[in-house]
């Protein structure tokens, strides 16, 4: 579980549990996403969304509202907590606005960004972070394919699109990519269009380190943290204010984040991580790790 109770006792400040007011807590929050983030580059970020309810101003209807976190992998393997805000998950301006804050505290050497597909968040993206590439969530693009097949070919259609993700290098998973397209397409014309469009997004991970792909292909390494952020929510309900959902959310992720910089492993070994940068001299690494 990621939410400890001592979080906000180690910090000055009262549990989360309750949105009130809590002075220590907010000034605590407010520094931890507002840090600096140029100590070290981040080649992979991942951004995701999750929702929550939220009474909003000044009508006090309740609304659903994106609650939006960046994490990033360190160029040495670690992971970060980078961002947090709430907004529309498919406004161009509240993305642009958080991929621009990311970059003014710091944020540097991204590779690849990996997120589902919002329309808002891809076209900031390219306004932002020009040059980079975006990998499109497997898991939530394979449910977009799932949607436009009859129930009873669901498996089928899943274990066949499953073996894209099998092949042992970029050429041939491209190339199986086009044999499952054309097969499936034969059958379930729809498909055809959306594979076409996504091909390039969806297969962006294999043109990194193979030891990377199982890690960067999806956002599945944000589901437990969007778990916990979910069960800490119901225990609220509705939010009074985006203030309350940054206190608490921001509390969580903070906790998370320490849980990270204490833990025995990196996420990805700093030997892989090195393929990333093949112009920098990496020898010591190689030497120090037998290699990979």
């Amino acid at each position: 579980m990621i939410w400890s109770p001592h979080w906000a006792q180690r910090r000055g400040s009262p549990s989360p549990r309750c949105p009130g007011s809590a002075p220590g807590l907010d000034e605590a929050v407010a520094a931890f996403r507002d840090r600096h983030l140029g100590h070290i580059e981040f080649p992979y970020v991942y951004l995701d969304a999750t929702y929550l309810h939220v009474r909003s101003a000044p009508a006090g209807q309740v609304v659903s509202m994106a609650v939006i976190v960046a994490t990033g992998i360190t160029a040495t393997g670690g992971r970060e907590i980078l961002g947090l805000d709430v907004g529309d998950s498919e406004d161009q301006a509240f993305w642009t606005a958080f991929l621009t804050s990311l970059k003014k505290r710091g944020l540097s050497g991204v590779q690849l960004v990996i997120s589902d597909q919002h329309t808002g968040l891809v076209a900031a993206l390219r306004r932002c972070f020009q040059g980079t590439a975006h990998q499109r969530c497997r898991v939530h693009f394979a449910r977009n394919l799932l949607a436009l097949v009859p129930k009873t070919h669901k498996d089928m259609v899943a274990a066949v699109f499953r073996t894209i993700f099998a092949q042992p290098d970029a050429e041939s998973a491209a190339a199986t990519w086009d044999h499952v397209r054309n097969e499936l397409a034969a059958r379930f014309p729809k498909i055809a269009p959306l594979m076409d469009q996504a091909k390039t997004e969806v297969l962006a991970f294999a043109h990194f380190p193979r030891a990377h792909w199982t890690k960067i292909w999806s956002n599945n390494p944000l589901e437990r943290i969007n778990k916990e952020i979910k069960r800490r929510a119901r225990v609220v309900g509705i939010f009074p204010n985006e203030a309350a959902v940054i206190r608490l959310v921001g509390a969580v992720l903070a906790d998370a984040h320490d849980e990270w910089q204490v833990a025995d492993r990196r996420y990805l070994s700093e030997t892989s991580m090195a393929k990333l940068y093949p112009e920098r001299d990496n020898e010591p690494i190689t030497a120090l790790t037998g290699g990979e």
